[in-house]
């Protein structure tokens, strides 16, 4: 989960009330937001509210950065449709069920954290976790936030879509890296069989992967860029 996020944790039911209470009582920095008609069973700082849950969405969306409802899925997604804009700026949103037998990772399970937050609820409610992001089912690299622990960022957004889709459908996939932490590999398997090291540019350049990850502090110049075309 990413440090210090602040997280909404919603519920309309008597049941997912105290699933809420319970959450809230384990996850630092979240606030509480209960049905009204439950007033009088749920003790301790919470926030009351009668209105639609589609309004109280509309106040909290763009303030918190994980958004976790105990609430069916499809009146989720209905809720949340009219709010969304791209992956780097919704909040994670993760759905628990009733009964507490699922946590759902639906929204920004990368770049938001939602895959990782949908782990530590599911640990904490005893809950199954259902991640359907394709780099974490097949256990690969997750383009778009690899070393993000490291303090690493992308140059560019505009071709970590295509990166990823040769990543998930286990095509060739070169990794040259002449910079950062070596050991950033941090699954219990080993990384797949579809990538492979390089130790110079033009190595990677002649081979026949479809897709590069340069792992470096430099700017490269054209004539670099020119080789990985």
């Amino acid at each position: 989960m990413i440090e210090k996020e602040k997280i909404a944790i919603i519920a309309i039911t008597k049941h997912g009330a105290a699933l809420a209470e319970k959450l809230h009582g384990s996850l630092e920095h979240s606030d509480l937001f209960i049905s009204l008609k439950f007033k009088k069973e749920i003790p301790g700082k919470v926030q009351f509210f009668e209105t639609p849950i589609k309004e109280l969405t509309a106040k909290i969306f763009d303030t918190y950065d994980a958004l976790v409802y105990i609430v069916s899925l499809g009146a989720v997604v209905r809720t949340i449709a009219p709010f969304l804009k791209d992956k780097h700026t919704d909040p994670a949103v993760i759905v628990v069920d009733d009964k507490a037998n699922f946590a759902i990772s639906v929204l920004s399970g990368h770049v938001g954290g939602a895959n990782e937050l949908t782990e530590e609820i599911a640990k904490l409610l005893n809950a199954k976790p259902v991640i359907t992001t394709a780099s974490d089912v097949g256990k690969t690299i997750p383009v778009d936030i690899l070393g993000r622990e490291l303090g690493w960022t992308t140059e560019s957004g505009e071709n970590i879509t295509k990166v990823s889709a040769s990543v998930v459908n286990e095509e060739p996939v070169g990794i040259y890296q002449d910079a950062g932490e070596k050991n950033w590999w941090k699954r219990d398997t080993p990384l797949p069989k579809n990538f492979k090291f390089f130790t110079s540019l033009e190595e990677l350049a002649a081979s026949d992967c479809k897709a590069a990850l340069l792992i470096t502090d430099r700017i490269l110049g054209d004539e670099f860029k020119d080789l990985l075309k």
